[in-house]
């Protein structure tokens, strides 16, 4: 399998697929092994994987390096990734022993009553190319913690950098029969799906992830599906400063190349500053550096996928045929690699694919919006449902708002971030279940309850 520059088009790289038979061999070694992991102190566990996070930090540059060659994105945000990443795990590891140890729930001179959580066994983790990092500690992290056995398959886009994650988990001291790694396109991915696994779970997008979805339910495991987003945006009439607040959404919506699960995907504003707003955020989007990913300045760089760019083109040609006005750009960049010229289009309306379907590149929409209770119906119009966030100088007057979207996650004054202390978790077709959080690190267990009682 080749590995391809995005930013070049040039291979960087061939890497040998796994078979069916080396997949079947991984799962028969991992089900063999897993409980002596389990023996393994949940103390040492949390060492081992401290000690994970300090390789990710010894090795930052060369590890930035290799995920902005295969991924395309800003040397910078590879370097954000990993730092980012190291916080997660931070946050997972200093809470791991609160919330995976044995739990007392009440207590009398003759009965103890006890949760005790157990590992699922043996996990499959399909991941994803667009935070290699980040999407891949929220599942293998927490799934070690707790004493699972992982067979982590990283996207086809994202194979060297799965190569690396994988050869630091072994040198941290986490045992080969324990942690392995699949590398391979759709057909790898397929062969993992007919194997009897104790958990599945998977980060993508809401096709792949519902055939998964249906493929695997036979098994009666836990499945957690981290989808994709149409992720509203709406700014109140009330902001202070129009400007920043447009700088601030504008990164929101592009950071990444638009390639993000949370990324901002459709803005509503109020009719009263809907032309201030617009002519800010174009003069934000038109201040960027577009260019190659490791040159200093730059904030657009290369997609990953190279089919992409005809979603990108449908969206901007259909948005345009139905009314949208074209503030800036709108076309693929005619140099080598998958560059499309970031695009703002005005105007838009629920109708448009670019409000509709998930765009996941430099391109948004913005549309214009009479009153909250209008901004609502229209937030609210989605069949997806991860996050939703509201720009405004009243708290209440947010929280009322984001308290009627059906979204995962809300915002107020901050847009496409998360915390390890919080659940990520998606509604409707942005997924089902939760990592991060002490509900992350209970998501990889299976609670048994115990009543203890003195003879």
């Amino acid at each position: 399998m080749q590995v391809v520059n995005p930013a070049t088009e040039a291979v960087i790289a061939t890497v040998e697929e796994d078979s069916k038979e080396t997949i079947q061999q991984k799962f028969s070694t991992a089900r063999k092994e897993q409980s002596q992991w389990t023996k393994v102190s949940l103390r040492e566990r949390i060492k081992i994987l401290q000690r994970f996070s300090s390789l990710l930090q010894e090795r930052a540059e060369q590890l930035s390096k290799t995920l902005t060659a295969e991924t395309g994105k800003p040397l910078w945000q590879s370097r954000n990734e990993i730092a980012g990443a190291r916080n997660r795990i931070k946050w997972l590891t200093e809470n791991a022993e609160k919330y995976l140890s044995d739990e007392i729930m009440q207590q009398s001179d003759s009965i103890t009553e006890m949760i005790s959580y157990e590992p699922l066994g043996v996990i499959c983790n399909i991941s994803a190319w667009n935070y290699p990092y980040l999407v891949g500690v929220n599942v293998f992290v927490p799934a070690l913690l707790a004493g699972n056995a992982v067979i982590y398959k990283p996207s086809e886009y994202a194979s060297l950098t799965g190569l690396e994650i994988d050869k630091l988990m072994i040198e941290a001291g986490v045992p080969r029969e324990i942690f392995l790694t699949v590398l391979g396109g759709p057909a790898a991915g397929e062969q993992l799906l007919q194997l009897p696994f104790n958990g599945f779970f998977f980060t993508g997008s809401y096709k792949t992830g519902n055939y998964i979805y249906q493929q695997v339910s036979k098994y009666k495991v836990p499945i957690g599906l981290e989808l994709g987003g149409k992720d509203p945006l709406y700014v109140a009439d009330d902001v202070s400063d129009i400007a920043a607040v447009a700088a601030s959404v504008a990164d929101g919506a592009f950071y990444n190349n638009g390639q993000s699960c949370c990324a901002v995907e459709r803005i509503y504003v109020h009719k009263n500053i809907y032309e201030p707003f617009i002519e800010a955020f174009v003069a934000e989007v038109k201040s960027w550096k577009v260019g190659m990913p490791e040159e200093d300045g730059v904030y657009i760089t290369a997609l990953t996928r190279k089919q992409q760019i005809e979603v990108l083109e449908k969206h901007v040609n259909d948005a345009i045929k139905k009314g949208a006005r074209l503030l800036c750009g709108g076309k693929r960049l005619p140099r080598p690699g998958y560059f499309f010229e970031p695009t703002v289009l005005a105007d838009a309306t629920n109708d448009m694919l670019v409000m509709r379907e998930e765009s996941f590149g430099p391109i948004i929409g913005i549309g214009i919006v009479q009153d909250d209770e209008e901004a609502v119906i229209r937030m609210n119009d989605t069949d997806y449902g991860l996050t939703a966030a509201v720009y405004s100088s009243s708290e209440a007057r947010a929280k009322n708002i984001l308290a009627q979207i059906d979204a995962g996650t809300g915002y107020w004054n901050c847009c496409d971030r998360v915390s390890p202390a919080l659940p990520w978790s998606g509604r409707k077709n942005s997924g089902i279940g939760s990592t991060l959080s002490h509900i992350g690190l209970r998501t990889f267990t299976r609670p048994k309850a115990y009543h203890l009682k003195k003879a």
